[in-house]
């Protein structure tokens, strides 16, 4: 038995790939395994190669695999583009539809199924997704009566004899399969989970979630890749709490919908990628200067323009702090973890009502679209705090006395009222403006409210602002990252462990403010420090070295190529670093 497994599934977009794995992975899941899916696929609707990479364990795992045990193959083109990723041992499996050719250097072993065959002879080809998920489970010795749930659950509205025909279609696969293995059937037998019932999900779904439990009733947005799925979510779901979700003409709209309603004191917000967040940097600096709370979350994608679409990269980190133009305070939060998307997201609404300010949720597209086992959420540490919001009646006279909404006050956050409380009447603009909100250009004015702004970040009340896996007082090296490339550095740093180094590892959560005195000891305690991320040009290195120093002993492992770190990548760097003492700066393109 093995305690885990990698299986990919490719073919065109289109022809029920991510049907495929989706089944697949959600059958185990239901059975207390734990899942780790990322999905390749092309910016366009229909035709491209797509592949849908699932790790299953009896362990947690955040990370794609490096390499893989089975390739499921509904064309040429994904033998092809996938078999290096085989281990020697390895099974292809193969539609024999196409007439299948093994690449001459693989040791893998490859088996041709008449996937479109079998399903053809059962009424339609369409069920050729169900015969090779039964040519699978023969592989790994899983019994395909546990699919009888999940088939149900899918097909069970078109019918009975539905569910039966897709039935029959895995069982059919999983016995020309069984048939042809002889001797290997069950070669990669999967060690039996512990069948608990956990989540699996998308982290674009556990921050539409965290929109909704914190309080969340009204989205505007513009669909856009990786980001369009917060929408789809809360479409179905926010409805049900008396809620909406409207569709803009664009992200310009989206923003200034979003930031309307806040301060109608509605808890609103809009999520994009970079080039809509391109587009929404003037608003952005409205929401600044008005002090009006606002929530923006950025799906990273590659860029710029239109870039990659749909590959990963971290690439607009730079922008999220200084891409307004001018100087406000802003919150750029930055979970690494689906939990913590659910979380972070909860937390960022109410950072933005306490510091009346933009507080940015960094995502990027392997966060966003992975699907992983989820540990049931904790809903009783889910708070709403809404700040200087006013309560009841408010000082003034009968309404002849201006509300000072911007009134200067010590930790720079000023009260604050939604429309139509007596005596809250004041002037909002986007140009500078004095205590009651009226434009004022009086260079004193401008010193007093500008410094008042900016006082209100000097201290975040964020808790964990860096998640820290600290074993050694002294190590001899420090992993840093942030968002999705955890998982990697995790798996990393167990393998460099066996070889009897010393590695800590530091994953950023709040990127502005800078949590400085959370990671300088961390910093300062390392021989050498490797940064993690996925662009090209060292953005989170420079942020550091900004605000820690240390320059000399931080170097950076850069990825830009639109795929994800794998755990090897960071253990052979780590290796190179800790042998050779090479600080020099290293990329994967």
């Amino acid at each position: 038995m093995i305690n885990q497994l990698s299986w990919k599934v490719g073919g065109q977009q289109g022809e029920g790939i991510e049907s495929t794995g989706e089944i697949f992975s959600m059958t185990l899941n239901r059975l207390g395994y734990y899942l780790y899916g990322y999905r390749h696929f092309s910016s366009r609707i229909k035709g491209g190669h797509t592949n849908n990479k699932i790790r299953v364990s009896i362990n947690q795992v955040r990370s794609v695999a490096d390499d893989l045990d089975i390739l499921v193959a509904f064309d040429q083109e994904t033998i092809d583009v996938n078999y290096r990723e085989l281990h020697d041992g390895g099974i292809i499996i193969a539609d024999a539809k196409f007439s299948p050719i093994k690449p001459e250097d693989t040791k893998a072993e490859l088996y041709s199924v008449p996937f479109q065959g079998i399903a053809t002879e059962l009424g339609t080809s369409l069920m050729k997704n169900m015969v090779a998920v039964g040519a699978s489970c023969a592989v790994i010795n899983l019994d395909v009566r546990v699919f009888n749930n999940v088939v149900e659950e899918i097909f069970g509205r078109k019918g009975v004899a539905v569910v039966q025909k897709n039935m029959e279609a895995i069982k059919q696969g999983y016995d020309y399969m069984l048939e042809r293995l002889g001797n290997k059937a069950g070669a990669m037998e999967l060690a039996v989970a512990d069948g608990q019932k956990r989540m699996f999900m998308i982290g674009n779904d556990a921050i539409a979630l965290g929109a909704l439990a914190g309080g969340v009733r009204l989205m505007s947005a513009y669909p856009i890749t990786p980001a369009s799925e917060i929408m789809e979510y809360l479409i179905k779901n926010l409805p049900k709490v008396g809620g909406t979700v409207i569709q803009t003409e664009d992200e310009i709209a989206a923003a200034t919908m979003a930031i309307g309603a806040n301060y109608a004191g509605t808890r609103s917000f809009t999520a994009s990628a970079g080039p809509g967040l391109s587009l929404m940097m003037e608003a952005i600096g409205l929401s600044g200067m008005t002090e009006t709370p606002l929530v923006i979350v950025d799906t990273q994608r590659g860029g710029p323009s239109t870039g990659l679409p749909t590959k990963q990269e971290q690439s607009d980190l730079m922008a999220m702090i200084y891409g307004s133009h001018g100087e406000i305070p802003k919150i750029v939060l930055a979970p690494s973890t689906v939990q913590e998307a659910f979380y972070d997201t909860v937390e960022a609404f109410n950072l933005a009502e306490e510091y009346q300010c933009p507080v940015i949720v960094l995502s990027d597209l392997q966060l966003s679209l992975g699907k992983q086992t989820v540990e049931p959420l904790d809903f009783s540490q889910v708070e709403i705090r809404r700040g200087k919001l006013q309560q009841g009646d408010l000082p003034g006279v009968d309404g002849k006395e201006y509300f000072k909404r911007y009134e200067v006050t010590e930790d720079g956050v000023s009260p604050r009222v939604i429309p139509g409380m007596k005596n809250g009447i004041h002037h909002v603009t986007g140009v500078e403006h004095d205590e009651t909100g009226k434009p004022s250009e009086a260079p004193a004015n401008r010193l007093a409210q500008m410094n008042k702004r900016m006082r209100k970040t000097t201290s975040i009340n964020f808790k964990n602002p860096v998640y820290k896996n600290e074993k050694h007082e002294k190590a001899d090296l420090l992993l840093v990252g942030f968002n999705s490339t955890r998982g990697a550095i995790e798996e990393a740093i167990i393998r460099l462990e066996r070889e009897g180094r010393k590695v800590n590892h530091a994953q950023i959560r709040l990127i502005h403010p800078f949590p400085t005195e959370e990671l300088s000891p961390l910093i300062e305690s390392a021989e050498q420090v490797l940064v993690v991320e996925n662009n090209a040009t060292g953005q989170l290195t420079n942020i550091i070295k900004m605000n820690v120093g240390y320059a000399y002993k931080i170097n950076s492992l850069l990825k830009y190529d639109g795929n994800p770190f794998l755990p090897h990548h960071v253990q052979k760097r780590s290796e190179e670093m800790l042998i050779c003492d090479n600080i020099n700066d290293k990329a994967y393109v």
